[in-house]
């Protein structure tokens, strides 16, 4: 089974990628096909659109003739990331909550099988 994957968490993914090292298109998209099975034709619009709002900025290497554009994270780009990363958090732990049944109230008041009858 495959969950679905918002527009925001693409963001937050590419984000994520490109805070640990420069890279191109080619390659995000590759590790984010592998990660989520989300389409490649998902991944450029979300590249161009955050690089239009400035998180993310371009530049060209020529490799063998042609120019392979790579992206970096811009100043904005970090301060977005750490947004979303707060963000995912939040939702994570509430998911957490319902999924594994982690909280702090049912790991103290006897765990999420008690009936409370």
């Amino acid at each position: 089974m495959s969950l679905p994957v918002s527009a925001p968490l693409l963001e937050a993914c590419v984000l994520a990628i490109l805070e640990r090292e420069d890279t191109y298109g080619y390659l995000i998209t590759q590790r984010l096909v592998a990660a989520t099975g989300v389409s490649e034709s998902a991944l450029y619009p979300v590249l161009r659109r955050l690089q239009k709002e400035g998180a993310l900025e371009t530049y060209d290497v020529a490799i063998s003739g042609r120019n392979r554009r790579y992206y970096h994270l811009s100043p904005m780009g970090r301060a977005l990331l750490r947004q979303y990363l707060e963000e995912w958090e939040s939702y994570k732990s509430g998911l957490d909550e319902i999924l594994r049944g982690d909280t702090a109230e049912t790991n103290t008041e006897g765990g999420a099988g008690d009936d409370p009858r």
